[in-house]
């Protein structure tokens, strides 16, 4: 990979890894859901005319607005509101290094839901390793109860959802992908919106100071409409295999900002589980287990 790939792939795991640490700041002042509604509405302005300029649009004919409901729901709303909901309870931290089991589900979810994605043994392996890190994450939180490990299950959920989203989003590969992916963040705006005025009713929130305010457009314009164009940008330049690093970096970036910025503890706890659950992202990606049979389980 080249040296300007290497600078996108670092550029992209800071502008996600530092989403948590918006998140953070948010939802201190905002509750979960009108704070992703600001992330994913100011995006989806900014992407749309970011399309209209371009000369492009989102087709909604045949049923694809439909479509673009669910994923945004899959991949916007549903993993957004619970990784906000999870940092009141959980340091932003700990929630970037249980968001980095996205791969783990993803691969689970692709076996059934494709004809070309079937489970490895090194597959395999990098499934019980990742849910080996999460235990070891949680650690004795399971059994205490109490609101570290509702905020824990919370991103795991989120995790998950971002499988099932992935899995799903194949079905757009016939769209350019800036417009696939305009489309889902629109479709979660369309979403997010009533219900920010049924759950929270922003009409009665104190309004923001300067501080909230910046970090909502940072994280809607920096850390979405602008991770999106670094994405697709490094997509056609280096490939899905490479841009799967970031998955390793997001949570070194989550935990060093928290920790400078957020008096974060990072524990020895926290750094085994990203151990572990970094050996499953390697068996998973080829660099842990290399084996010679490239046969598929449970075809």
């Amino acid at each position: 990979m080249s040296a300007k790939n290497w600078g996108l792939l670092l550029l992209l795991a800071l502008l996600w890894g530092s989403s948590f640490f918006f998140y953070k700041i948010l939802v201190a002042t905002l509750p979960p859901v009108t704070v992703v509604l600001g992330r994913v509405g100011i995006a989806a302005v900014a992407m749309n005319l970011w399309l209209l300029v371009s000369g492009q649009k989102v087709p909604l004919s045949d049923g694809r607005w439909r479509r673009f409901l669910l994923l945004g729901f899959l991949n916007n709303v549903l993993p957004f509101i619970l990784i906000a909901w999870g940092e009141t309870r959980i340091t932003s931290g700990m929630a970037s290094i249980l968001n980095a089991t996205t791969p783990i589900f993803m691969v689970a979810v692709a076996h059934w839901g494709t004809e070309d994605e079937k489970l490895s043994w090194g597959k395999v392996a990098g499934i019980v390793l990742g849910i080996a890190g999460v235990m070891v994450l949680v650690g004795s939180d399971a059994f205490g109860g109490g609101s570290y490990i509702w905020g824990e299950l919370a991103v795991v959920g989120a995790s998950c959802a971002y499988g099932f989203g992935g899995v799903y989003s194949r079905r757009f590969k016939d769209l350019p992908p800036l417009v696939a992916a305009t489309g889902q963040v629109s479709g979660g705006a369309v979403i997010l919106l009533p219900l920010s005025l049924l759950i929270d009713q922003p009409w009665r929130l104190p309004m923001p100071d300067g501080d909230v305010w910046a970090a909502l457009l940072a994280i809607a314009l920096v850390n979405t409409a602008l991770a999106y164009f670094v994405y697709y940008r490094m997509l056609a330049g280096a490939g899905v295999t490479y841009i799967s690093l970031v998955t390793f970096l997001i949570p070194v970036i989550a935990l060093m900002l928290g920790a400078i910025f957020l008096d974060e503890r990072v524990t020895v706890q926290a750094l085994a589980g990203m151990a572990v659950i970094t050996l499953g992202l390697a068996a998973i990606d080829g660099r842990l287990l290399k084996p010679r049979s490239t046969r598929h389980l449970w075809r």
